[in-house]
């Protein structure tokens, strides 16, 4: 057995002691001092899905653009990520490089890599659970640190994309008992307004999606607006209509005449219900039994267009079982007509969630070759309760 002298209890009060960007670094000693791990890095995802970034200890002479990027498509990487399994791959003949995913109630945040001379099952299972608590330790520290924002990046933002990826939430998944739910953008390459968010209280999961008007910074401040109003409003304990009601009189208060579609869905934990408000957006999917339909909700005008008539909500059917995706009309522009979500949400039936969203946004840039005209979002949710 692996002498655990230096056991989690350890590195938690171990990290706890250091600074912000020196946690890696503490990780990394812990690992080395356990099982004479070599080679301790994390290596992230960037925003764009396309490539990792490897993060190790020397942080600062890694700053400036120099960090080691690797294709995740097709790779090792991709594997652990989507499969969520510790993973051996065959070292130089000196050890095993082992890879395992760190991980946040089911949000991908990257991998723990390392080469271990000792790589028995018990040591992966160990190594296993010092990536959870790094997914613990990076979700704790990247409040006080841009070091994880920093790795993520592997081309220049603009002002606009800075200001449209601050409105996300910093989670693009969440897996409870009662439900999965994933997220995803792909921006255009001048920025479309597109936003996705959700979360979670006692009693009901809020979701949102929404595309502002127009293009680069007018649409990304129009956004601020939208997504604001929305939170504002329903961290005050407004319902439904009360949200919608705000998110319509922010803009026409503060948007200088623009405008938003958008839906915004409550469902109830408990399975007791699901509503929805529909301004100007397209129709939802529902995978259901192997079929998939398109729910054909009333629609009304868009968030900060006049109109005597408030926002309805919708009652819509969701059962234990289904999938439901939203998405922003960008999933269906002119070049990526031709990518068939329903068929991609059919035949992705047995799959994660987030990976469903990511086979969706990636088919739509491979049919634009990867210069979108306008943002594509899409938001998943597989309902359990």
């Amino acid at each position: 057995m692996v002498d655990d002298q230096l056991g989690l209890g350890d590195l938690l009060a171990a990290v706890e002691k250091a600074s912000p960007v020196r946690s890696l670094e503490v990780v990394a000693r812990n690992l080395r001092e356990r099982f004479g791990a070599r080679s301790v890095s994390l290596l992230l995802p960037d925003v764009v899905g396309q490539r990792m970034v490897r993060v190790g200890g020397d942080v600062e002479s890694q700053q400036g653009g120099s960090a080691d990027q690797v294709p995740l498509h097709g790779s090792v990487y991709h594997d652990v990520l989507r499969s969520q399994q510790v993973t051996r791959v065959p070292g130089d003949g000196a050890g095993e490089r082992v890879i395992a995913p760190v991980t946040n109630r089911g949000d991908t945040i990257g991998v723990l890599e390392l080469t271990l001379s000792d790589a028995a099952d018990d040591v992966l299972e160990q190594v296993g659970e010092a990536a959870h608590a790094l997914a613990y330790i990076v979700v704790t520290d990247r409040r006080f640190t841009d070091l994880y924002h920093w790795g993520k990046r592997t081309t220049q933002m603009t002002l606009a994309a800075e200001i449209q990826r601050q409105l996300l939430p910093t989670a693009s998944c969440c897996t409870e008992n009662e439900f999965t739910v994933a997220g995803a953008l792909v921006p255009a390459d001048s920025i479309g307004g597109d936003t996705y968010d959700f979360t979670l209280d006692q009693e009901t999961l809020h979701m949102s999606i929404t595309d502002a008007m127009g293009h680069d910074i007018k649409s990304a401040l129009l956004a601020t607006i939208v997504v604001n109003a929305s939170r504002r409003a329903r961290r005050a304990g407004c319902d439904l209509a009360e949200q919608a009601r705000q998110m319509h009189e922010a803009i026409l208060e503060h948007g200088s005449h623009g405008l938003a579609t958008g839906q915004l869905v409550r469902v109830a934990l408990d399975g007791s219900g699901c509503q929805l408000v529909n301004a100007g957006h397209p129709w939802p999917l529902r995978l259901r039994d192997g079929r998939v339909d398109e729910l054909r909700l009333d629609i009304d005008l868009p968030f900060g267009v006049p109109s005597p008539a408030p926002h309805r909500v919708q009652e819509i059917d969701v059962r234990a079982g289904d999938r439901l995706v939203l998405y922003t009309d960008g999933m269906q522009e002119r070049r990526a007509r031709g990518v068939d979500l329903a068929a991609m949400l059919r035949d992705s039936a047995a799959e994660h969630a987030r990976e469903v969203v990511e086979t969706m946004t990636s088919a739509v840039s491979v049919a634009c070759h990867g210069h979108l005209e306008d943002d594509a979002s899409i938001l998943c949710l597989d309902w359990r309760a």
